[in-house]
């Protein structure tokens, strides 16, 4: 991770109600079904219908404390 951000290139998948949705992190922002979006959070929103925390819908934000998880690979 780049300061708060996954490294650019980093391929994020989450499933949801039996869909696997990915997306690509940008230099300024993040791609998913080939738009682009500012933040994970829209991208959650996009999915889902509802608001959600963004890092926290993907995984990388850990719901109790706050602090990124670092998983390779993901």
């Amino acid at each position: 991770m780049q300061g708060d951000r996954p490294i650019v290139g980093t391929r994020l998948i989450r499933a949801w109600q039996g869909v696997e949705h990915t997306v690509t992190v940008l230099v300024d922002g993040y791609e998913y079904q080939g738009r682009p979006y500012k933040s994970l959070s829209a991208i959650a929103r996009a999915i889902t219908g509802t608001r959600w925390n963004g890092p926290l819908f993907f995984g990388i934000r850990n719901p109790q404390s706050g602090i990124r998880n670092h998983r390779s690979g993901r």
